[in-house]
C-alpha cells in the first residue's frame, strides 16, 4: 500500500512561485513511492477526484465562508505525511495560519513545513503567535539560506533545499508567440514575468525600458506577463498610462514560449523568497537585467552573471555583443544545487534527517 503525502495551502495549481514549486515536489514525492492528496482554499488548474476545496484556506475567503477545523482535520485523516505549502509560514490570512497550526498540533504524523516566505519578512503583515508552528514530529524547509538562518535564530531546526528546475526545458516558438502578442520581428522585447504586485516593482522595470530605448535605434516593447493582484489593477493601470514606451500585459501558452519570444528579462523585484524567473532565464539561456533582493545574494555566489537594472548601457552592450558562452556557463554553475533531477533525492535525505528513514 503507498504513503499518502497530503499537500495543503491558501491556493494549489496556479502559477505562483508557491504553487510551481509544490507541484515539482508532487512529482518528487510520487517518485519517493507517495500517493498525493491536495488540500487549498483555491484550485487553479482542473480539479482532481480526491481534492478538498476548503473556501476558508483561500487568500481571499469567498463572503459566507466560515472557518471549519474539522473539515482541516478531516481533510488530513490517513496521511502520512503533511506538506504545508507556506500556509503557516506567511500569514496573508491570519485565520487560516491560525486554523491550521491548531489542527497540526493535534495531527498524529509527520509534518513538512515548506517555508517560502516568513512572517517578519514581509511589512505589514500580521504576526500570530505559533506561526510558524513548534510541533513534534515536523520538518521545517526553506527555500533559501537567508531563511534557513532566521528560522535558526528563532530556534528551529531547518534544513534548506532550492526551488528546482528543468534546467534544459524544451524550446518555444518565439516567431509564433511574438506575432500572437503584437511584437514585430525587429522590436526588441523586455520580458518581465511576474504577477503585477507592488514587490514586483514595475515602475522600475518601464523606467529601465524606457532608458534602454533612448540607446536602441529598435523599438522596444515591455512584456509584463501579469495579472495584477492584491488589489493592484487601478495602480498598474495608471502606470501604463504614465508609461511612454510600448506595453503588453498577458501570459504566453507556456513559460518556455515567453522566453523564447523574449530578447532580455527584466526582474527588479524588492524582495522575493526565491525568485523563479531568474533561474528560469539562465534555464531558457536568456540574458537577465535584476534587481537588488536578498537572496538574489546566494545564486550570485554560485558564480553566475547577471545583468542589472541599473545599468541599461552594459544590458545595451550585451545585446550588441552577445555571450552565449556565458549563459552557458551560468546553467551549469547552477546544476549541483537547483536541477529538478536532484529534488527527490534531496527529500529523502531530509526525511531521513527528521528520522523517517523509512520512506
Amino acid at each position: 500500500m503507498k504513503l499518502v503525502a497530503v499537500m495543503v495551502s491558501y491556493r494549489l495549481g496556479g502559477a505562483d512561485g508557491v504553487a510551481v514549486e509544490a507541484r515539482k515536489w508532487e512529482w518528487a514525492l510520487r517518485e519517493l513511492g507517495f500517493h498525493i492528496r491536495r488540500v487549498a482554499g483555491e484550485f487553479d488548474d482542473s480539479v482532481r477526484p480526491d481534492d478538498v476545496w476548503l473556501p476558508f484556506l483561500a487568500i481571499d475567503p469567498a463572503e459566507g465562508s466560515t472557518l471549519d477545523p474539522k473539515a482541516l482535520e478531516a481533510a488530513l485523516a490517513g496521511a502520512d505525511l503533511v506538506v504545508v505549502e507556506n500556509l503557516c509560514s506567511l500569514p496573508i490570512n491570519p485565520d487560516a495560519s491560525t486554523l491550521a497550526a491548531g489542527v497540526l498540533a493535534e495531527h498524529n504524523g509527520a509534518v513538512t513545513f515548506h517555508h517560502h516566505d516568513l512572517p517578519w519578512q514581509r511589512a505589514g503583515l500580521p504576526a500570530p503567535d505559533g506561526i510558524p508552528p513548534r510541533r513534534p514530529n515536523s520538518l521545517h524547509v526553506t527555500v533559501n539560506d537567508y531563511s534557513r538562518v532566521q528560522l535558526e535564530h528563532r530556534g528551529f531546526e531547518a534544513v534548506t533545499i532550492r526551488n528546482t528546475f528543468d534546467l534544459d526545458p524544451p524550446r518555444g516558438h518565439r516567431d509564433a508567440t511574438r506575432e500572437a502578442f503584437g511584437f514585430a520581428r525587429d522590436d526588441l522585447v523586455l520580458l518581465l514575468p511576474a504577477r503585477a504586485i507592488p514587490r514586483k516593482n514595475v515602475p522600475a522595470a518601464i523606467a529601465f525600458a524606457t532608458e534602454l530605448a533612448a540607446l536602441e535605434a529598435r523599438a522596444v516593447r515591455l512584456w509584463i506577463t501579469g495579472p495584477a493582484e492584491d488589489g493592484y489593477d487601478l495602480v498598474l493601470a495608471r502606470i501604463l498610462a504614465d508609461a511612454t514606451i510600448p506595453i503588453v500585459v498577458g501570459r504566453a501558452a507556456s513559460a518556455s514560449d515567453a522566453y523564447a519570444a523574449a530578447d532580455l528579462v527584466v526582474y527588479p523585484s524588492t524582495w522575493e523568497g526565491f525568485g523563479n524567473p531568474v533561474i528560469e532565464s539562465i534555464a531558457h539561456r536568456r540574458p537577465i537585467a535584476v534587481g537588488g533582493y536578498p537572496v538574489l545574494d546566494e545564486l550570485r555566489a554560485f558564480g553566475v552573471e547577471l545583468l542589472s537594472v541599473d545599468d541599461p548601457q552594459g544590458a545595451r552592450e550585451w545585446l550588441v555583443d552577445p555571450r552565449p558562452e556565458v549563459l552557458e556557463a551560468n546553467v551549469d554553475r547552477l546544476r549541483p544545487h537547483c536541477s529538478i533531477t536532484d529534488l527527490p533525492d534531496r527529500l529523502a535525505a531530509a526525511f531521513a534527517r527528521a528520522g523517517w528513514e523509512a520512506w
